[in-house]
């Protein structure tokens, strides 16, 4: 019976429905983490009457057919990179885009990794890297004898050094857009990588036409709103239920006919 095949596919979507909730809800304190969507689509669709054609020769076409489809399958998991809340932290070395753009890392074997997480700090060679150690890109070096850093909205980055006057310019970090941010690839650790369907990296300065601002003192938050999350929760358990009945209805008319044979 075909609607065993087609309920058990749409309780697989909804399964996969649930677990994307749940990853968004388990993320919803991670430092600019970005909301996840479970996208399906319908399958094929088995042709019993085929409309626009002619039952016989002489006949006009037959206005409506007859199609059934088969259920459904999953097309995609797309991450939706909106603009989550600023978050005040006092930390020096944080920093929130606030628009687009993306920070630049200098991940293992040199590969550049993007990340919006700007919860940076000093290594043993006081320079600017990721809370897994990884370099910030422009490189950005903070002297011994520093007493503060300053990150402006543009990006560029002084530091008052003990003695001078006039804050000392220690270079300028630069954001990187792309075409299509669905298209990065999510490696974990708050980084994505470049694909073919993100577009190659345009590389600009903070507060420029297409780019955001930086915030210094302050995280961009997750984008994930917990009442959206536990409504769309409840909706997903109450259609994997509505596909748990039809595969029981479908047994118990199954069960019907074998009775009714014997």
């Amino acid at each position: 019976m075909r609607a065993l095949a087609i309920a058990a596919t749409g309780m697989g979507a909804q399964q996969l429905n649930v677990e994307v909730i749940a990853n968004n809800i388990a993320n919803i304190n991670t430092t600019s983490y970005k909301r996840s969507r479970a996208e399906f689509t319908d399958l094929f669709y088995q042709i019993d009457r085929a409309q626009g054609v002619p039952n016989r020769s002489g006949e006009g076409a037959v206005p409506e057919g007859a199609k059934l489809g088969l259920g459904v399958r999953s097309a995609a998991v797309r991450k939706l990179h909106l603009q989550g809340a600023m978050a005040q932290t006092g930390n020096t070395y944080d920093l929130a885009i606030n628009g687009r753009g993306w920070f630049q890392i200098a991940g293992p074997n040199g590969e550049t990794l993007y990340t919006r997480a700007g919860a940076f700090n000093l290594n043993e060679n006081r320079q600017l890297v990721t809370a897994d150690g990884y370099l910030v890109t422009p490189a950005i070096i903070v002297p011994q004898n520093a007493v503060d850093v300053i990150v402006n909205e543009s990006g560029q980055v002084f530091a008052k050094v003990d003695g001078n006057v006039a804050p000392v310019q220690l270079g300028q970090l630069s954001l990187a857009n792309f075409s299509n941010e669905a298209g990065l690839d999510p490696l974990g650790g708050n980084l994505y990588r470049e694909t073919v369907s993100s577009g190659v990296p345009v590389v600009g300065f903070a507060g420029d036409i297409g780019y955001g601002k930086l915030h210094q003192n302050y995280l961009e938050s997750s984008n994930v709103d917990p009442v959206k999350e536990i409504t769309e929760l409840i909706s997903a358990q109450r259609s994997y239920e509505m596909n748990s009945k039809v595969i029981q209805a479908a047994d118990e008319m199954a069960s019907t006919i074998s009775k009714g044979m014997r």
